[in-house]
């Protein structure tokens, strides 16, 4: 049996906006949680050999939180734009309830929940567009995105996940994952052969680990969170109030 936990970031300073490929930080709220949760890693005796993470510092950080509350600081860690969070198009960076007042809830909602329709596109001449932040730089740039459905941010994650952190897993390492909501969303929906109707249900808590235990064919046997039921469910109401003000 493998074990394989993984962390959505702590809550962000534009938690109450589209943000997607967007570097933003942590707020001071989310490190404190991450910090709460690492210790709880730490009493609980979990302890791990490689870390990944995505390119964009909301990620980066919460794994380094982690990793230093838990005395890890010395293992590897790899970080891979295909676990970056979606990508929100020409949404990134408005207010959440004042985009619902402008395209209604229910437009919002499709483009925010449905598996296969994207947002509004993010025009390739525009600063925020990933081709142009040099960070980026030795990326294919028919790769980077304009805009993301979870559709197809499962096409890049997924792979990803098969090809890099399933062998380590396999191998014995013991992994943990920080990401984001939607990254994590697909690697959850293939994990668990959630179907695309269902998917749109699934929400990940910000900082709380989700522990995975695998056969020996990494097919899952079981997931938990590390935090009771109430907990998981008062920090994904949270999430699902973003859009209201």
């Amino acid at each position: 049996m493998f074990k394989f936990v993984i962390i959505r970031h702590g809550l962000s300073v534009w938690s109450d906006r589209f943000t997607g490929w967007t570097d933003i930080d942590l707020a001071p709220i989310g490190v404190k949680e991450t910090k709460k949760y690492a210790f709880k890693l730490r009493e609980l005796g979990y302890t791990f050999d490689l870390g990944f993470t995505s390119y964009l510092k909301r990620g980066i950080r919460t794994l380094e939180i982690v990793l230093e509350t838990m005395g890890l600081i010395e293992i590897p860690v790899i970080k891979a734009w295909q676990l970056n969070e979606r990508h929100y198009g020409a949404l990134q960076g408005l207010n959440k309830p004042e985009t619902v007042a402008k395209y209604g809830e229910e437009q919002v909602t499709i483009w925010r929940r449905s598996y296969d329709i994207p947002p509004p596109p993010l025009e390739k001449t525009d600063p925020q567009h990933p081709t142009n932040d040099p960070i980026y730089r030795n990326i294919d740039p028919l790769l980077l995105p304009s805009s993301e459905c979870l559709k197809d941010t499962y096409n890049r994650s997924v792979p990803y996940f098969q090809k890099m952190i399933e062998p380590e897993i396999k191998s014995g390492k013991k992994i943990i994952l920080s990401g984001h909501h939607n990254s994590l969303r697909a690697i959850i929906k293939y994990l668990d052969n959630i179907s695309n109707e269902e998917v749109v249900n699934l929400n990940v808590p910000y900082c709380i680990p989700l522990v995975y235990e695998l056969d020996d064919n990494l097919k899952p046997i079981k997931h938990y969170y590390l935090a009771p039921d109430e907990e998981v469910s008062r920090v994904i109401k949270g999430i699902k109030n973003q859009t209201k003000k």
